[in-house]
């Protein structure tokens, strides 16, 4: 039996180093994303508003038809709540559709999807049943198609995408108890057999898992590093030893699964020994597009159910709706949810298009889509009052709508988490929008670099500020007829553009300020990359309604015009806060000094210890892996 310490130490210099390999360093594409960090608009990666081939645009609207006649007359969303589990009849029903293969390759049996298409289909599942948008978005974006497509080589990808296709289920393997977002702290081994490798750990969170035909694993090779792998899920040693049961996605197939010296032929290492990492996040630059797509569906929803009810349900003699308390709500409702998939398109589009470096856009469409659908879901939540917080299947029971809003606002939280944390997606985002100033800077906020290195990193750094400084003093947004071809819209790309280099220099500043210290003030790179974001949906929401025509100035004008109250506020909090206090109090919470302010209630959380043990040893538990028909 080999023992995997689960109170292992990785230092922090090393978990960095390892987190820093694996992400990708060339920028050999543009990207607007970046260009906007660095105080540069450049409107013209974006505008006009890329689209797909006519005949991408046909075949998805063709897949969409039959989607919708499936969501509406064979997906129960209240059935699955209920039961907390997918109907087999719907999985099959799914198979015989092709949605298992919307991403993949004709050639390999699947539909060949734009990921336009891709992420409107589901957009539309995931309003009938959002577990279901799990389901089918876990399997394609992250799970066995998505890397193989990627890193596959041909014999993996005519071996395993075709089966992905036609419904053998997948899913992707990487977190375990006591590993989250540290990767280097990894404890599942890999280890290399004459014929293949030997499995063992244990994997947390494994959505799809307890259904899963096919799984992608991330295990560490002795010596070599995370390498990823594709095991099937029936393989002998593979134990799912439970299902998971979550606040939302009730129907979600997620699950704790143990390795216990399970076989893999060589040949289904993915990639390289090491790669497994850098693999998992190429995967994740267009796979996180998913969690946006299905967010925005919610928004969408959300203000369908907010328009009619704010129109039929009358207070004080008027419609709610026209009461400003709640029209305030029906408007930022209506408006982030044009937003929500103006952002989404264009990142699919960008991805589509190709030519485009999106890891910054697909984030920030991840991390914005998340938290702007929470708040959708919980404004629309208070708009129902009452019935807001009441269950469908309770208001149907005495004869109303069933309207499952409480559900939306259960299901959409897991977003904040899934796939990269909001915290996480912050620090990603971050790394990459000051990426320029770390590699000029290089040597000089190193603090083991000696007084030359130092001397030749300040040299270096010198010539690139006395170059690029000068561009974020004046620029177009200054130009009072700059953007003119925009209309009403055209003030708000001004506004994009003098904020971004407003941004660029609050960034420089900082790097001025607390140099390598910088990474350790993550609150201050969390609202720099949240002002990105705010101005990236603005761009979008702006050139998404420049295609869109006369119908849809007014959304795009009202969200960007809540979006620059937001964008001015944050900028306020970059230098105007309670960071220092607030870091001095939670060291002081955790060495204990307010235990008092504890006392008077009870704890009900049952005993047992914070995070299971990940031992390596064969399972005692009962499988319940299942086959899906």
């Amino acid at each position: 039996m080999t023992a995997v310490d689960p109170d292992r130490h990785v230092d922090e210099r090393t978990a960095r180093k390892v987190a820093e390999q694996a992400r990708e360093t060339r920028w050999r594409h543009p990207s607007f994303g970046r260009e906007l960090f660095l105080g540069h608009f450049r409107l013209d990666l974006i505008h006009p508003h890329p689209s797909g081939s006519a005949e991408d645009r046909e075949r998805g609207e063709t897949f969409l038809a039959a989607l919708r006649e499936f969501c509406e007359h064979t997906v129960d969303g209240a059935v699955i709540e209920r039961d907390a589990r997918i109907p087999d009849h719907v999985l099959t029903e799914l198979k015989q559709l092709g949605a298992f293969g919307m991403k993949i390759k004709r050639e390999y049996g699947g539909l060949g999807l734009s990921q336009v298409y891709y992420n409107r289909a589901l957009m539309m599942v995931g309003s009938a049943s959002p577990a279901l948008g799990a389901m089918l978005s876990a399997h394609q974006s992250i799970g066995v198609p998505q890397p193989l497509a990627l890193f596959g080589t041909p014999e993996q990808q005519r071996e395993y995408l075709p089966r992905c296709a036609t419904g053998a289920i997948s899913a992707f393997l990487l977190t375990e108890p006591d590993v989250g977002s540290d990767p280097a702290r990894l404890g599942t081994t890999a280890t290399p057999t004459d014929d293949g490798y030997v499995l063992d750990g244990v994997k947390l969170w494994t959505t799809n898992g307890v259904v899963a035909d096919l799984l992608v694993v991330m295990a560490q090779v002795p010596g070599k590093g995370i390498s990823a792998f594709v095991v099937e899920g029936d393989s002998p040693g593979i134990t799912v030893e439970s299902r998971n049961e979550f606040m939302g996605l009730r129907g979600l197939e997620n699950g704790v699964t143990r390795f216990h010296q399970v076989h893999v032929p060589k040949a289904n290492l993915i990639g390289r020994e090491g790669a497994g990492l850098k693999i998992a996040l190429t995967t994740l630059n267009t796979g996180r597009l998913s969690l946006p797509a299905l967010c925005a569906g919610a928004a969408k929803w959300s203000l369908k159910i907010a328009r009619e009810w704010s129109a039929e349900r009358v207070q004080w003699g008027l419609p709610i709706g026209k009461h400003e308390a709640v029209a305030g709500k029906v408007a930022y409702i209506a408006a982030t949810a044009y937003a929500l998939e103006a952002v989404v398109d264009l990142a699919s589009e960008l991805a589509d298009a190709g030519g485009h470096d999106i890891r910054i856009e697909a984030a920030l469409a991840k991390l914005y889509g998340s938290e702007m659908a929470w708040l959708v879901a919980d404004e629309l939540v208070q708009l129902r009052g009452g019935r807001g917080y009441e269950t469908a299947a309770s208001m149907a029971a005495r004869g109303e709508r069933g309207v499952p809003a409480e559900q939306m606002l259960r299901d959409l939280r897991i977003n904040r988490i899934f796939e990269g944390s909001t915290e996480i997606m912050h620090l990603l985002i971050a790394r990459e929008a000051v990426d320029a100033h770390l590699a000029v800077a290089g040597d000089f906020i190193d603090p083991e670099a000696d007084a030359r290195r130092k001397a030749q990193a300040l040299a270096k750094a010198g010539g690139f500020y006395a170059k690029w400084l000068p561009t974020l003093v004046v620029g177009k947004g200054q130009v009072p007829r700059a953007y003119a071809e925009f209309g009403p819209l055209a003030g708000h790309l001004r506004f994009v553009e003098r904020a971004s280099r407003k941004l660029a220099r609050q960034t420089f500043y900082a790097m001025s300020r607390w140099q390598g210290r910088l990474e350790r003030k993550q609150r201050f790179l969390a609202r720099i990359v949240d002002i990105g974001a705010e101005l990236f949906a603005i761009s979008a929401a702006c050139v998404k309604a420049a295609a869109d025509g006369d119908r849809a100035v007014e959304l795009a004008d009202a969200f960007a015009a809540q979006a620059r109250v937001r964008v001015d506020e944050l900028f306020d909090r970059l230098w105007r806060n309670s960071d220092d206090s607030d870091a001095a109090l939670a060291r002081h919470v955790l060495d204990g000094r307010f235990t008092w302010l504890e006392e008077g209630v009870v704890d009900p959380s049952s005993p047992g210890p914070w995070i299971a043990d990940s031992t390596h040893r064969a399972s005692t538990a009962q499988d319940v892996h299942r086959k899906t028909p």
